[in-house]
């Protein structure tokens, strides 16, 4: 990506909450960004990229990541992470040490948490890692307070040489509002000063340092209770008071626009001075938190009677039409009908999409080969090829973290018991996965001896979070040329033997179907690695589509098993063969507008009746400009 002009000071801009933490990095005179691709944090760096006058990248992992951020921070610069909530547990191991070292240029680190699992295998609250590695979070509520407060935590940690945790959510994060912003301020740090008695963490180092991050802990708490991100809403409707932060408070002032509200935007630590402040001007008090009942927990323990998951859901947003039915019943009201919504007529039921993998997905030919193979077990992972779990393939059994497909494969391998003796053990990685937390994995594997064929599919982007570049396509986060990595080289240094090693084209069902049944029968570790592109990268090219023949479909339905969003079914019957079996007929056809021609449905066709499309009536460009069909 080309640098932008950033847009002058004073501009009034329509920015996301990911575009908004982006200029305020650029203007904070950060030096150094680093993130790993992950829904919904992802924008945030790709935006970051396209300043000039920093360094960005795409890290293998959040862990490390956040290890450049800390090493650009020890030398004095300004720095930034960002990534996903699950992407915090990976970089933990470094957090938690960070903590007593602190920094000495300003970090933050951005964490956006999906709440309502739009995208995501959990839905955690990153408000925890605050009090469980001692440093602080702020806490946006819209576009404009994201940029602020980046800003305003980058003076944060300088103050007090912590990390700053920004915790934001989808809400944030993909929602578009107006900020004002400003100029770059340049930071030119000191350079890094040689301190092994801070740097160095054995545990005699370490142990010096706890004193002071408690001290820490002290001097931020009073900081939080006099700190203008924390301010009350007096209110003029004291039945209920609320206590509440980041999106939650606007679906507060959205429901409740006359209640006294503590907004807190500096949230850990906690101001319970405020808190009972607040609690003074109130009848009740009801703590509005996504999504743990973490600030409520610590109320209570101080004595302050709140009320919060009692009456509210721990899971999902906590939008009006949670809060007004909670509140009413609370208060022992009864809404009229319609009111809990907003709603002036009933909704219509939508019409159900489950997701599906693309048109020509080179995964589709792998699923619908694992889903003909009979007598697997198959460990999955995260990325679009978690949806081989669904229909039509049904072709995954297991998906829990990065990279946990392999460990989870050998551990079935190893924990098999008699029903699963003559099972073979598949396990499914991705290209980006594998490097981020794969590798590992497969080493260990190979060391104890398993019996496990991996799949490798390598389609040269991190494809579900948009199609993001990395060490496995040979680009950059700019698209400059980049070393790329040869997996085949890769999973030979790793142990795997040559001959169980095998390139394959995921087109070529005969060729895919046959190196797998090969494969699983070997009583070691082996490697599939399927090499074609993502249909939504440039590095994707389409061929002639196809169509249907009418006059030559038998309703067999083999297309319909690859999964293909293309191909529709136009109708069903049933069919009685000369046996007296009763038999499904799905007859077909394809959307020749969105078809690349990759052939998949052509190959399991019994009747041949799939050719390339032909139009019947071409467009046709008029003598005088228009254009005729």
């Amino acid at each position: 990506m080309a640098a932008v002009m950033p847009a002058p000071a004073a501009s009034r801009l329509l920015l996301s909450g990911n575009e908004a933490v982006a200029r305020a990095v650029w203007e904070a005179g950060v030096k150094v960004a680093a993130a790993y691709p992950g829904t919904p944090a992802t924008e945030m760096l790709e935006v970051v990229a396209t300043y000039p006058d920093l360094y960005a990248e795409w890290s293998v992992n959040e862990k490390v990541s956040l290890e450049v951020a800390i090493g650009a921070a020890y030398a004095g610069s300004r720095a930034f992470c960002c990534m996903k909530h699950v992407g915090m547990n990976v970089a933990a191991d470094a957090l938690m040490t960070l903590t007593l070292t602190g920094v000495c240029g300003g970090l933050v680190i951005a964490v956006a948490d999906d709440v309502g699992l739009s995208s995501s295998q959990n839905e955690q609250d990153s408000r925890y890692w605050g009090r469980f590695a001692h440093v602080p979070v702020l806490e946006p509520a819209d576009s404009q307070e994201a940029y602020a407060m980046t800003l305003a935590a980058y003076e944060l940690s300088e103050r007090f040489q912590v990390p700053v945790i920004l915790r934001m959510t989808t809400r944030i994060n993909h929602v578009k509002s107006l900020v004002t912003v400003g100029e770059r301020v340049a930071h030119t740090g000191p350079g890094f000063r040689k301190d092994p008695a801070r740097f160095v963490m054995v545990p005699g180092n370490a142990g010096k340092r706890i004193p002071l991050m408690f001290q820490r802990d002290r001097d931020l708490r009073a900081l939080a209770e006099t700190s203008p991100l924390n301010f009350i809403e007096p209110g003029r409707d004291r039945r209920v008071g609320f206590i509440t932060s980041g999106p939650a408070y606007m679906h507060v002032k959205e429901a409740f626009p006359e209640a006294p509200v503590l907004k807190l935007g500096f949230s850990h630590p906690a101001p319970f001075a405020r808190c009972r402040e607040l609690a003074a001007l109130v009848d009740q008090v009801v703590v509005v938190e996504e999504v743990e009942p973490l600030l409520e927990t610590e109320l209570k323990a101080q004595g302050l009677a709140v009320v919060g998951k009692e009456i509210l859901p721990l899971q999902g947003e906590l939008s009006p039409a949670v809060l007004r039915p909670a509140i009413a019943r609370l208060l022992g009201e009864t809404l009229p009908e319609n009111a809990a919504s907003g709603a002036s007529t009933v909704a219509l039921p939508v019409f159900p999409r489950p997701p599906t993998m693309c048109v020509a997905c080179p995964h589709l030919g792998v699923y619908y080969t694992l889903s003909q193979v009979r007598n697997l077990n198959i460990s999955g992972d995260i990325g679009c090829y978690t949806l081989g779990a669904g229909h039509p393939w049904n072709a995954l059994d297991t998906c829990v973290s990065m990279g946990a497909s392999m460990g989870i494969a050998l551990g079935m391998d190893k924990g098999r018991g008699e029903a699963d003796k003559d099972k073979r053990v598949v396990a499914v990685i991705g290209d980006s996965t594998f490097l981020h937390m794969g590798m590992q994995g497969l080493l260990d594997m190979v060391y104890n001896k398993g019996n496990v064929t991996v799949l490798l599919l390598d389609n040269r982007a991190v494809g579900m979070t948009g199609g993001q570049d990395n060490p496995g396509n040979g680009r950059d986060i700019h698209g400059d040329d980049a070393p790329r990595i040869d997996f085949a080289k890769l999973v030979s240094a790793l142990g795997v033997r040559d001959e169980r090693i095998h390139v394959v084209n995921p087109y070529e069902l005969p060729v895919l179907f046959k190196t797998i049944r090969e494969e699983v029968k070997v009583p070691e570790v082996s490697v599939i690695i399927t090499d074609q592109p993502c249909v939504l990268i440039k590095d994707y090219h389409k061929l002639k589509p196809y169509a249907v023949s009418d006059d030559k479909c038998t309703g067999c339905g083999n297309c319909v098993d690859v999964g293909c969003p293309a191909i529709h079914v136009t109708r069903r019957g049933k069919e009685v063969k000369a046996s007296g079996r009763e038999v499904e007929l799905a007859f077909v056809r394809i959307d020749s507008s969105v078809c690349t021609g990759c052939g998949l449905c052509l190959q399991p066709c019994a009747p041949k009746a799939i050719e390339h499309y032909v139009p019947s009536a071409p467009i046709q460009f008029a003598s005088r400009g228009g254009c005729q069909a």
